[in-house]
């Protein structure tokens, strides 16, 4: 189910009305599990035994964690995690590795290949195994109680509706099990916070359904073999315009989490603080998808040994996180080859930052903020197009079709690109904004701002088509 159908727009609404209803108080939880079950096997019911299946090994192992016999604990901690990536390489990686190591006639290889990709199927797989890691820390730090209580019922009930909370479902944020559990409390109308909902849904809902959309349309001939004959100007415009449709697919989406998140009370960590602004590679990743290299950081980095064994050890932890941070964005080696990029980048700019400064001037800070864009959005390409040959050739031909001409066609869709692709560079002009005097004043104005978001949403969205990130 879409964020941006209809569908979805009256299972919101009906939830919250009975949410709110004072018998329904204690069957608050239970109504969002229901709903958010009703989201998820809106497309495909099928689907919705696996997730059931993975809910049910989160809740039974990490209740043996906590109350299960002190020197089973690592055990079952080990069983749950083991098992939670068990499932998710069998359903994303199979059709991966029938590729590379199966003849197309071969039958194992075309059985591999005929594996479905769940829906999201990454993002709860991680939310599970927060959930076991933080229960086996719990346990040390006397707060299992309150992340896995003793009553069974209770915990299987928090534990589904942690993983299922529709929101956050398909496309995250990825929540903390320590972060989330603990606000599985009563809530009440009178408490929703409605200006945060009303922002974060509109700029998401803008950034979606009037940016990203649009710039779908556009960045399309991307797709090979169609790129082979555009000029090279219309190459690096598209490939502008697909780094501006990215973010504004995902931000929107995790925006639009956030803010029907608060519609029932709970509050999802903000997955965006304007990427496109970073000076680093390694800040880049500090403002793009938040939830996710935080999770990897804390229980892959950290756990791997993080920087405390010499630089040698931190460079190779680097490169291990980002290459399996790459591959969980999808099942092709092109996202193994982008996640091995920006590792060797965050290694080679951790090598240089000793004999560095970082630039002070405003001329330098800008070159410093051009050089990572270019660097990210050209990675993006991996995404667009996820066999690497067709990237390299991509690349190949921006240096080669310098001789083409542009015809008019082209020029209205590198017009368009411009038109769809200012409002984000605007967006991130408020970051910088909000540093100086300025924002004060221009604040006194956003409610102009959210009007004409609202006017073009219902005026000028573009064709509704699936989140990026839902593949992943």
């Amino acid at each position: 189910m879409l964020f941006n159908s209809f569908e979805f727009l009256i299972l919101v609404l009906v939830t919250v009305v009975l949410y709110y209803l004072p018998f329904m108080r204690r069957w608050q939880v239970p109504l969002l599990i229901v709903s958010s079950l009703v989201f998820y096997a809106w497309s495909n019911p099928n689907l919705l035994l696996l997730f059931l299946a993975s809910a049910a090994i989160n809740v039974t192992t990490s209740y043996g964690v906590v109350h299960g016999r002190p020197e089973r604990r690592k055990a079952y901690a080990t069983l749950g995690v083991v098992i939670n990536l068990a499932i998710l390489a069998f359903f994303k990686y199979s059709p991966l590795l029938g590729r590379t190591l199966f003849a197309p006639t071969d039958s194992i290889g075309q059985f591999l290949l005929q594996i479905p990709l769940p829906i999201g199927i990454s993002f709860y797989t991680f939310e599970g195994i927060t959930l076991l890691v933080d229960a086996y820390k719990g346990r040390d730090m006397h707060a299992e109680q309150e992340l896995v209580p003793r009553q069974f019922v209770e915990h299987a009930r928090n534990t589904t509706f942690f993983v299922a909370f529709f929101p956050h479902l398909i496309a995250g944020p990825i929540l903390k099990a320590h972060d989330f559990i603990p606000q599985i409390t009563p809530k009440y109308f009178r408490d929703i916070n409605w200006e945060a909902f009303f922002r974060a849904v509109v700029v998401g809902y803008f950034l979606k359904m009037v940016l990203a959309d649009n710039l779908k349309e556009q960045t399309f001939w991307i797709a090979y073999p169609y790129f082979e004959t555009q000029s090279t100007s219309l190459l690096l415009m598209m490939l502008l315009g697909y780094s501006m449709q990215i973010f504004a697919d995902f931000a929107g989406y995790s925006l639009i989490a956030i803010g029907v998140a608060h519609l029932f009370g709970y509050r999802l960590p903000d997955n965006f603080n304007f990427p496109y602004i970073s000076q680093s590679v390694t800040e880049f990743w500090r403002r793009w998808h938040i939830s996710l290299s935080s999770f990897l950081r804390e229980y892959l980095y950290v756990p791997l040994g993080g920087n405390r064994h010499g630089n040698l050890r931190t460079y190779l932890n680097l490169m291990i996180v980002m290459f399996l941070g790459g591959l969980w964005h999808g099942a092709a080696w092109s996202y193994a080859v982008w996640g091995s990029f920006h590792g060797l980048a965050l290694a080679v700019e951790r090598l240089a930052k000793p004999h560095m400064q970082a630039p002070r001037s405003w001329a330098g800070k800008t070159l410093a903020v051009l050089a990572t864009f270019t660097f990210v959005s050209m990675a993006w390409l991996l995404f667009k197009l996820p066999q690497f040959d067709q990237a390299v050739s991509y690349v190949q031909h921006i240096g080669q079709n310098t001789q083409l001409p542009t015809p008019a066609l082209s020029y209205l869709t590198m017009l368009c690109i411009v038109v769809y692709s200012i409002p984000v560079l605007l967006y991130h002009a408020w970051y910088l904004l909000r540093q100086s005097g300025w924002a004060v004043r221009v604040r006194r104005y956003a409610y102009l701002a959210y009007a004409l978001m609202l006017f073009l949403i219902l005026t000028n969205a573009g064709p509704s088509g699936d989140f990026i990130y839902f593949q992943f």
